[in-house]
């Protein structure tokens, strides 16, 4: 709708996970240096967790774009899974429930079947020097038998390296049920690589809206003051995804008064509306 009032070429506060967006923060740097040295060292399980809205997914979908060849990546976004659905979710994802990949209908397979397919390709993958990684998001959502499987997955290696890195990456709780939980004390015991990715700092937070604002194709021609700038750093917290809402809710403010600059007003104006419509909905 204001795209071309402001000079974008796209929305920049738009609150899908897009890897084009990513800011690089010294957390989300080092989250991806921990995940990259894992995967690097096949050391097995890595967890990273962070609060809602940190920008893990954005995370997940970075890594896979750096992945190269030799590695082959599957990333499951849907939580809501069985472990017979989670198996025919990887196999998918790596390409392996195709006709043309050698296997058919998959759905009546066992869960003994499945895993007997993924530990096949993972044994390819090593004879021709290659690695696999499984990323795994929202995994705090997954029951604790879902996640007993991916444990057993684990299992596939030579007496040298592990055949799959897994990464699970969800909310502080994941963390929580791995360490309280005596069913997944075995999984807790494998985890090699943890991250928590923590909210931007103020400084950090004006320089994410900035980045934003120039990945989106921005001419210059908006401009968000200082005070609107620490003030939306105090309102969101620094949580990178009420910094998108509260950005683009001040823009159509912005937009309907036809102004370019942002200032503290505006970001106070936008901050009451998204609280109001969060109490009423």
């Amino acid at each position: 709708m204001y795209e071309a009032f402001f000079g974008f070429r796209e929305k920049p506060f738009h609150v899908t996970a897009d890897p084009a967006f990513l800011y690089p923060s010294r957390h989300h740097q080092e989250a991806l240096a921990h995940l990259m040295y894992g995967i690097r060292e096949r050391l097995g399980f890595i967890l990273i967790t962070g609060e809602v809205g940190t920008g893990k997914t954005t995370l997940a979908k970075t890594l896979v774009e750096r992945l190269e060849n030799p590695v082959r990546s599957a990333l499951i976004l849907n939580p809501s899974l069985s472990a017979g659905q989670l198996l025919r979710a990887v196999l998918r994802d790596f390409g392996l429930d195709s006709p043309a990949a050698g296997t058919s209908r998959p759905s009546l397979r066992g869960r003994g079947e499945l895993l007997a397919e993924i530990e096949s390709f993972l044994l390819r993958q090593s004879e021709s020097a290659g690695n696999a990684v499984l990323i795994i998001d929202e995994a705090q959502a997954l029951s604790a038998s879902t996640l007993e499987q991916i444990r057993l997955l684990s299992n596939v290696e030579t007496p040298k390296r592990k055949l799959i890195q897994i990464v699970l990456i969800g909310q502080p709780e994941l963390s929580q049920r791995l360490e309280q939980d005596d069913r997944l004390r075995a999984l807790h015991q494998r985890v090699a690589v943890r991250y928590h990715v923590q909210p931007l700092s103020g400084e950090e937070a004006g320089e994410y809206i900035l980045h934003r604002l120039q990945a989106a194709g921005s001419d210059g021609s908006v401009r968000f003051t200082e005070g609107a700038l620490a003030a939306i750093a105090r309102f969101s917290g620094g949580v990178p995804r009420r910094i998108n809402l509260l950005c683009a809710q001040t823009l159509v403010a912005a937009f309907v008064r036809e102004s370019r600059e942002i200032d503290e007003s505006m970001v106070e104006e936008a901050s009451g509306m998204l609280t109001t419509a969060t109490a009423t909905s």
